[in-house]
């Protein structure tokens, strides 16, 4: 795998639980280009929510009452781009923290992955970036958010792998 192979992710939840998972967005890379997009809603357990999640994301409970739970996305759609991957969010302790709880809720296996983080790279925020480089956002869309994280580390890579300019001379 080279650098440029990561796997960008994003989740919005339905309440203050971190496994209450209710969208999943990621962005697979591979040499430098996207070859995966997944945008799934997920039921959160027992589909509950908090207005104030609601009002951040959109995301209604009857959004998510025929949605699989988060053990079915896992399997279908996250857990070969994750495990074993470069893992890349945006603040990427919220993401992480999310993943964990969801997959213990469901008694899965934790998988083992590198974590990278634009928000520690770049110190501003995903909207502040998105403006400034010029990345398409719908802010707490988890797709959205995914690919805005994906682009803002493709240009940390390439920024890290050009040459040094300037001589001694």
């Amino acid at each position: 795998m080279n650098d440029f192979t990561f796997t960008a992710i994003d989740f919005e939840t339905a309440n203050h639980h971190p496994a209450s998972i209710c969208q999943v967005g990621l962005v697979r890379v591979e040499n430098g280009e996207i070859v995966k997009k997944v945008n799934e809603l997920v039921q959160p357990p027992n589909n509950a929510y908090f207005y104030k999640n609601i009002e951040v994301h959109g995301i209604r409970p009857e959004d998510t009452e025929s949605a699989p739970t988060f053990d079915h996305v896992w399997h279908s759609a996250m857990k070969k781009y994750i495990e074993d991957e470069v893992v890349v969010a945006h603040s990427i302790g919220f993401d992480v923290n999310c993943l964990r709880n969801a997959l213990a809720w469901y008694d899965e296996i934790q998988p083992v992955f590198e974590e990278r983080c634009t928000l520690k790279i770049y110190r501003r925020g995903l909207s502040f970036l998105s403006k400034k480089y010029k990345i398409p956002l719908k802010h707490h869309d988890a797709l959205s958010d995914a690919h805005a994280c994906a682009q803002l580390y493709l240009k940390h890579l390439t920024r890290l792998s050009l040459p040094k300019t300037g001589s001694l001379f």
